[in-house]
């Protein structure tokens, strides 16, 4: 009896150990997971190519002084048939809150791995772009918000410029 009590008790400490440590790790910010469609307007200006794909981002607030300035790891994947695109971003967002709305703005700068034709490429990327979130009114989704996202990005291998443009939507997690 003594080996269950003892089993129980150490189970028990170790749940509420990991919620305040899980509190200490992630102090605010946001996870977001969405769709994406993109437009990319080729080097040759004769080529666009729309695509369709995900888009995620994880948020962090680590000046507790200013609460509207977060810093922003962006991915995306998208894809078409014969090319497949993936970005991995970084840089600053300004945000404010007006009741159940969150309008945002950034600038991220990172890579981009494009697929075609049996040739990979990984130019260097820059974004530029905003949206909004709206939290959900539920009583039990009240860490939940929908987020409607813009991006203009533009990349870079060697002399080559090349501009697209990404749309994306989906669901907000604020913890």
């Amino acid at each position: 009896m003594s080996k269950t009590a003892a089993v129980l008790l150490a189970f028990l400490s170790l749940m509420l150990f990991a919620t305040a440590s899980k509190a200490q790790l992630l102090p605010s910010g946001n996870v977001y997971v969405g769709a994406a469609y993109g437009d990319n307007v080729d080097v040759i200006p004769t080529n666009r190519y729309t695509f369709r794909g995900w888009n995620a981002s994880f948020e962090d607030f680590p000046f507790s002084r200013y609460t509207h300035l977060g810093i922003v790891l962006d991915g995306t994947g998208q894809y078409r048939l014969g090319i497949q695109q993936y970005t991995a971003q970084l840089g600053p967002r300004l945000s404010f809150n007006y009741g159940k709305w969150r309008p945002f703005v950034h600038i991220m700068a990172g890579a981009q791995r494009t697929t075609s034709n049996g040739f990979t490429k990984y130019p260097i990327s820059e974004d530029i772009g905003g949206g909004v979130d709206r939290k959900f009114q539920f009583l039990f989704l009240h860490h939940f918000a929908w987020r409607l996202q813009f991006d203009v990005m533009r990349t870079h291998l060697l002399s080559d410029t090349q501009y697209d443009v990404r749309g994306s939507t989906g669901l907000v997690w604020r913890f």
